[in-house]
């Protein structure tokens, strides 16, 4: 499907909008990657040197319009030649960029508030999740951009949390609904990131706080050594269209997203206590190994997939759309912007 700027422009299970006259320098379609397949829409600039940031303070109806209904929406052709551009590009949209606190992957900061994506060995894949549904606080808002396509895979897997919420047993669903998720975090194992990394401060009492702040308990071992737990939402309605989305990254922290030597390994070394990361219900129950398996078939059935082309724009709704990322070969670089903080309250202090 493919609808030139100068007719109407809809959407798949969307009313049309009235045409809109634009300049020829303007023009754009709107359509999607494949027949059937809402997610990602994709916005195409048919002009060339078409500003992404002039279009979208333009258009940030249509973008917040069209990202309600897809979940998740690819600029493609537009004139995006730098971080700065890239950034310009998210504040005509959302204004101020989110600072990334509280962390959880491995992150250098490029310009501002822009930041490299997961910096994981390219062998390894990462699973489909949403970002930050392990705190209390999350963007809203997520920005990818591609500087440099990798030679071979390196794809941004994603899938509608919608349907993945209808997919998963209503049994899972309904316990994981009512008992919650606890994430339980070992820092100082070496073997995930420091929490000076993850709370961007060597200052204990500052930790604290912030630890205070946002319901997080924590317990200092030894010399130096940190334990957090939190509970946190497993399903959320989102603030705007009021859907039921699956929200939480219990399958990701789970010991069991190891394969099965490594999980050994670390079950051996550190104990079910010490692991570096892992997560149980939230009243300390632990998570069945089907029910994990189900939340993992469910992410794999709505999976889509589509190769990155140079300077492509992906803005994805958080909560809509879960994201990941696969192996690749050869030097890939894609960059991430954070924007419009939003948070559930059930997420409770301990």
């Amino acid at each position: 499907m493919s609808i030139d700027s100068t007719g109407p422009r809809t959407l798949p299970g969307r009313a049309a909008r009235a045409p809109v006259s634009l300049s020829r320098e303007a023009r754009y379609t709107i359509s999607t990657l494949a027949p059937e397949q809402p997610l990602p829409a994709l916005i195409h600039a048919s002009a060339a040197g078409l500003s992404l940031r002039g279009w979208v303070a333009e258009n940030s109806a249509l973008v917040r319009d069209t990202l309600r209904g897809a979940g998740g929406i690819l600029f493609r052709g537009f004139d995006v030649g730098s971080p700065e551009a890239f950034e310009d590009g998210v504040k005509a949209l959302s204004g101020r960029l989110l600072e990334y606190t509280y962390r959880s992957t491995p992150r250098r900061r490029v310009s501002g508030n822009i930041y490299t994506s997961t910096e994981y060995p390219a062998d390894r894949s990462i699973p489909l999740h949403n970002e930050m549904a392990y705190s209390r606080a999350w963007p809203m808002k997520l920005w990818f951009y591609s500087v440099t396509v990798a030679a071979s895979g390196g794809e941004t897997p994603i899938a509608d949390s919608r349907k993945v919420y209808a997919r998963i047993p209503a049994a899972v669903r309904d316990g994981f609904e009512r008992r919650r998720v606890m994430y339980v975090r070992n820092y100082g194992a070496g073997m995930d990131l420091p929490w000076q990394d993850v709370f961007q401060t060597a200052d204990r009492a500052e930790v604290e706080r912030l630890c205070r702040e946002t319901g997080i308990e924590w317990e200092w071992i030894g010399a130096d050594d940190l334990r957090t737990r939190q509970v946190c939402q497993a399903v959320a309605a989102h603030p705007e269209t009021g859907e039921r989305v699956w929200f939480n990254q219990a399958h990701l922290f789970h010991v069991s997203s190891h394969d099965a030597q490594v999980r050994d390994l670390l079950l051996a070394q550190f104990g079910e206590a010490g692991l570096p990361r892992h997560a149980r219900y939230g009243d300390g129950g632990a998570i069945e190994p089907e029910a994990l398996d189900a939340i993992r078939q469910a992410l794999d059935a709505e999976t889509v997939r589509f190769p990155w082309q140079r300077g492509d724009v992906m803005l994805l709704d958080n909560m809509l759309t879960a994201h990941g990322r696969g192996p690749f070969g050869g030097e890939r670089k894609v960059l991430v912007g954070m924007a419009e903080a939003s948070g559930d309250a059930e997420c409770v202090e301990m």
